[in-house]
């Protein structure tokens, strides 16, 4: 994927490892400083400053940041008094169910306000996925709504978690009889938490996709996660003008951190559906009658959009089906193109053919993105400029401003603290020559120059990136350093020493590569890196061709254990309707468009795919149901 570092320093380990470092960068007096991001300030302290405006839309209505601020006080209270505190109740887990609408943000503003951890659970999980991260999240309290009553009883029976059901009043305003008579206690919250220190509290536990494992929580503090909301807000340029459309699960950072903290830290406002469909998603872009129908209030348009591949799909599969007549389809790339600012796809990589339709039917190239739960957001295609297929180009953000001029291409600039490395072996190679971060065999490294984005946005200056001689092109692991990156797995200890260089760089287990300034995402060191006689094939890269197959719907790319070859390549395939294929078709058209080493040499042909609510593929459980004889 074509990525600017913007959350986090990235570094290369070659050939086993690539460096990134997170904050915000800003400019004052035409000198670029860095936003310290220490101060862990939580988003609903943020909403004073946009009270009046409307933060959510949703099917209760409309909802204004002072809803929001004025609701989560008062169900802190209620929180407080279950658990049996004071106002405080120090770090213990808060897990809540609820729908895609104000109840949840309601839940997690008001966990954060009692002084607990968020720890939110995925709605459609049965009862014994709720069970398991509950009973390791520690949870001392299920807020749930009316909607999963069910649910919260069989999983409370057979526990120590005390229940709190939300009622209506609990999160709409106008419901709410008791508000009146409460402002005060509100305001008295309000003067307490500005005073608290936040930044090394906890803040949530999201629990991995658990596509290599059980899933694990992922502890992040409240400093974590300013870092990595006010690096996406600045470099995508987020502001309180925005309406971003909201159709993403809410258990993962994606659909939480980027399209839910993001726009409400810039007083933005959100849509929320309660769960995607293809048909009201269109109708919510194209117009603003869908909104009409929720709220009394003008509704304004949608500007922003966020979505895994999956949702692309799907959108593009209704769109050939029932959008067929020559002025519609004008008229939804008309819309699109002057309507909406800005369109980004994430948390799996994105189909070649799936970015190209898209920009076919409305104009947009779409803004791939690199993250994990781990540590936000760490690379982007660049907002403004060349956004390349399968690609991410470079954005540092740095913690703390540092002074010293150095010079990148014969233009100075001032430098801030630590920056972006290749580690090339032994040696590690700096984008910034900073004396805490280069060493002196970085100095005779200059054999390969390419120009790097440094910036928010858009283009501030050109750095020099300096690599070993023989080492350019070469594959690595990407780790990531930065304030955005979480604190621990819970109560994980030995797995989160394990993730974590002895230096403190956080290994992703992606393996990346960097061509002409550009990285590329190979995908899973486990899983997605193929080794079959001699090399070192990349799983999403068949993938991407196979997905320019006219036959192949959808498809993933694993290695089979093989005596001969170490592994050999194998493709699980969806069909379109109607069409067939065999391998020798599959090889006779492959001999064309991809080396050799790269076609398939086994193919199971299946009805569908199974994927996590992010879109995700498990392939190590496709290799036991597909491969058994390889992974006994």
């Amino acid at each position: 994927m074509l990525l600017r570092i913007f959350t986090s320093r990235v570094r290369f380990n070659l050939p086993t490892t690539v460096y990134l470092k997170n904050a915000a960068v800003f400019t004052q007096n035409g000198v670029y400083f860095s936003s310290s991001s220490t101060q862990g300030t939580p988003v609903f302290l943020r909403a004073q400053k946009y009270a009046d405006r409307t933060a959510i839309i949703d099917r209760n209505g409309s909802h204004s940041y002072l809803d929001l601020l004025q609701q989560g006080c008062l169900l802190s209270q209620k929180i407080s008094s279950v658990l049996g505190t004071s106002d405080d109740v120090k770090g213990a887990r808060i897990a809540f169910l609820c729908p895609n609408d104000v109840s949840y943000v309601i839940s997690q503003w008001s966990a954060w306000i009692s002084g607990g951890v968020a720890v939110p659970l995925c709605k459609t999980h049965p009862v014994p996925e709720l069970e398991y991260v509950l009973s390791d999240s520690q949870a001392s309290l299920l807020m749930y709504t009316e909607d999963y009553a069910d649910k919260a009883a069989i999983i409370t029976e057979n526990s120590d978690i005390k229940p709190l059901m939300l009622k209506r009043e609990n999160y709409i305003q106008r419901e709410n009889s008791e508000m009146k008579t409460k402002m005060g206690e509100c305001v008295d919250i309000l003067l307490d938490l500005g005073s608290r220190s936040w930044k090394d509290r906890g803040a949530m536990i999201i629990y991995t996709s658990g596509t290599t494992g059980r899933p694990k929580g992922v502890l992040t503090t409240h400093k974590n996660l300013q870092a990595q909301v006010e690096a996406m807000v600045e470099t995508w340029e987020w502001s309180h003008t925005d309406v971003i459309l909201h159709v993403l699960p809410l258990h993962h950072v994606h659909g939480i951190v980027n399209c839910l903290m993001c726009p409400l830290w810039s007083g933005a406002m959100v849509t929320m559906m309660e769960q995607f469909s293809a048909e009201n998603t269109w109708k919510a872009l194209l117009s603003a009658s869908l909104l009409s129908q929720w709220s009394d209030s003008v509704s304004q348009r949608m500007n922003v959009f966020m979505a895994v591949p999956t949702i692309y799909a799907k959108m593009i599969e209704h769109y050939d089906k029932h959008y067929t007549k020559p002025r519609v389809r004008d008229y939804v790339k008309a819309v699109c193109r002057e309507k909406v600012r800005l369109m980004v796809s994430g948390s799996a990589a994105l189909p070649q053919p799936i970015m190209e339709r898209w920009e076919e039917i409305t104009g947009h190239r779409l803004l791939e993105r690199y993250g994990m739960t781990e540590i936000g957001m760490a690379l982007s295609n660049p907002l403004h400029g060349d956004r390349r297929a399968g690609q991410l180009s470079s954005l540092s953000h740095f913690s703390k401003p540092r002074c010293g001029d150095v010079t990148a291409l014969g233009i100075p600039f001032q430098v801030v603290d630590e920056g972006c490395a290749l580690s090339v072996g032994s040696q590690r190679i700096s984008w910034l020559v900073i004396s805490s971060v280069c060493h002196t065999q970085c100095l005779r490294c200059i054999h390969y120059v390419s120009n790097i984005m440094l910036g928010v946005g858009h283009f501030l200056y050109l750095l020099t990136l300096q690599v070993s001689p023989g080492m350019e092109e070469q594959e690595g692991e990407l780790l990531v350093k930065g304030p955005g990156v979480f604190k621990q797995y819970w109560n994980r200890p030995d797995a989160t020493t394990e993730a974590f260089t002895p230096d403190g760089w956080f290994k992703t287990g992606d393996t990346a590569v960097l061509r002409d300034g550009y990285f590329s995402i190979m995908g899973r060191t486990s899983v997605d890196i193929i080794k079959s006689g001699g090399y070192k094939i990349s799983a999403l890269d068949v993938e991407r061709h196979l997905l320019a197959h006219d036959g192949i719907a959808d498809c993933a790319v694993v290695g089979v254990t093989d005596l001969t070859w170490g592994q050999r390549v194998a493709a699980i395939v969806v069909l379109r309707k109607g069409a067939s294929l065999s391998l020798a078709e599959l090889k006779n058209w492959g001999k064309n468009r991809m080396p050799s080493y790269l076609i398939p040499t086994e193919i199971k042909i299946v009805p569908v795919l199974p994927r996590n609510a992010m879109g995700k593929v498990n392939k190590k459980e496709l290799l036991k149901e597909f491969f058994p004889e390889t992974t006994s």
